[in-house]
C-alpha cells in the first residue's frame, strides 16, 4: 500500500512538473508568431512609407507633335499669377500645358484655317478632357480662334527663337502698388544693399506699380536672390524680363 502511494505521489509531480513545461513552449510559440506577424507588418508599413519620386519633366526635342483640341484664357486671369510664378499677360504670346516643362517653345497650328502661332508654356492646363493647350488671348487673336472658343490644333516643339537670344534675364518682383509713390519709397529702401530697381506698370490692374529688384541670366541665380529678399521683405518671386517687351509680369 506504501508502494502504491509513493508511485502515485511521484506520477502526479511528473505530471504537474510536464504541465508547465508544455504551457511555456505554447506561450512561447505564440510569441513568436506574434513577433514574426509585427515584423511583417512593420515591414509591408515601411514599403508603403516609401513612396516613388515623381519623374522629372524634360523638355521633348524639337520635332515632337500633340493634336487635339485648343481653348483661350483672357479675363479674369489677366494680371494673375501663373505656375511658374510669372504674372500672366494676355497680351503677349504665351500659353498653358500641362506637362511641358516652362520656357518650352511650341508652334500652334488651328486646323481650320492654317493659321499659325509661336508661344512660349509659362502656365499650366487647361484641366479640361479632350484639350490640350490653353492659349493667351493674344496667341489666340492671332490664329484667329477668339470666337470660336475651342478649335483643332497641332502642336510642335520648336526651339526658342533666334531673335531673342540674350535679351531674356530675370528679375524679382517684391511689391505691387496702387500709388507710384509707395512703390519709389520700397524702391529706394533696397537699392542701397541689392543695386538698381525698376519700377514697371501695368494697366487694367488694380496694384499696377510693381517693383523689380536685379537683373539675372538664369532663373537659378534669380530664385537665389528670391530667397534672400523673403527674409526682409516677406512676399517675393522670379519674373521673367524681356528687353524688348518689357518686364512680364
Amino acid at each position: 500500500m506504501h508502494a502504491d502511494n509513493s508511485l502515485r505521489a511521484l506520477a502526479a509531480r511528473r505530471a504537474e512538473a510536464k504541465t508547465p513545461a508544455a504551457e511555456i513552449v505554447l506561450i512561447n510559440n505564440m510569441h513568436r508568431r506574434r513577433a514574426l506577424a509585427l515584423t511583417a507588418c512593420a515591414l509591408l508599413s515601411s514599403a508603403c512609407a516609401r513612396k516613388k519620386k515623381p519623374p522629372v519633366a524634360v523638355a521633348p526635342l524639337p520635332g515632337a507633335v500633340e493634336h487635339g483640341i485648343a481653348s483661350w484664357y483672357g479675363h479674369p486671369y489677366h494680371g494673375r499669377r501663373t505656375a511658374s510664378g510669372e504674372i500672366y499677360d494676355m497680351e503677349k504670346l504665351t500659353a498653358a500645358h500641362r506637362t511641358l516643362p516652362f520656357d518650352t517653345w511650341v508652334e500652334v497650328t488651328n486646323l481650320a484655317n492654317g493659321r499659325k502661332v509661336r508661344v512660349r508654356i509659362t502656365d499650366r492646363g487647361p484641366f479640361v478632357e479632350g484639350r490640350i493647350i490653353d492659349l493667351s488671348r493674344a496667341a489666340a487673336r492671332q490664329i484667329q480662334m477668339i470666337g470660336p472658343g475651342v478649335v483643332k490644333v497641332r502642336l510642335e516643339v520648336i526651339a526658342p527663337p533666334r531673335d531673342l537670344a540674350g535679351r531674356t534675364s530675370y528679375a524679382v518682383q517684391v511689391g505691387a502698388f496702387r500709388e507710384r509713390d509707395n512703390a519709389e519709397r520700397l524702391a529706394r529702401s533696397l537699392e542701397r544693399r541689392y543695386g538698381p530697381c525698376r519700377l514697371v506698370r501695368r494697366e487694367n490692374t488694380e496694384a499696377s506699380w510693381r517693383v523689380l529688384v536685379g537683373k539675372h541670366g538664369s532663373r537659378e541665380e534669380a530664385e537665389d536672390l528670391a530667397r534672400e529678399l523673403r527674409a526682409k521683405v516677406g512676399a517675393a518671386f522670379v519674373v521673367r524680363v524681356d528687353d524688348a517687351g518689357g518686364a512680364g509680369i
